[in-house]
């Protein structure tokens, strides 16, 4: 059954997942970002840690990433043509991390320990 997901989702098996792929890719390229940008910090604990452990370097381009969009979306305006074709939207920088944070969350609930935090309302 997984093996079944993983070539439904599979853009290289399936032509549907490699059209909504390469929509998603277009439309970020528009506005500069990059897929990890679009990780909310304030709806996922794991998020803000993982952007916490990054260097500060990483975290500033991401932060300045998201202002340009904001900037472009609140002119009703585009990145020029020259500059989205430099842009990389699947050009992961916060996976590794992630995937590290996740799993030492689920180790210590494996040991049984307290959480090293907690949900808080912002």
């Amino acid at each position: 059954m997984a093996s079944l997901m993983k070539a439904i989702v599979d853009p290289k098996k399936n032509w549907l997942a490699a059209f909504h792929m390469k929509s998603i890719s277009n439309r970020l390229r528009k506005y500069g970002l990059r897929y990890d940008d679009l990780y909310d910090p304030y709806y996922d604990l794991d998020i803000k840690e993982a952007l916490n452990r990054l260097p500060r370097e990483i975290v500033d381009a991401r932060n300045q990433r998201l202002k340009r969009a904001m900037d472009l979306s609140m002119k009703h305006e585009y990145l020029p043509q020259d500059l989205q074709a430099l842009q990389t939207p699947f050009r992961s920088y916060l996976h590794e991390m992630l995937a590290l944070v996740k799993r030492e969350r689920e180790e210590c609930e494996a040991l049984g320990a307290l959480p090293l935090y907690q949900r808080t309302i912002p």
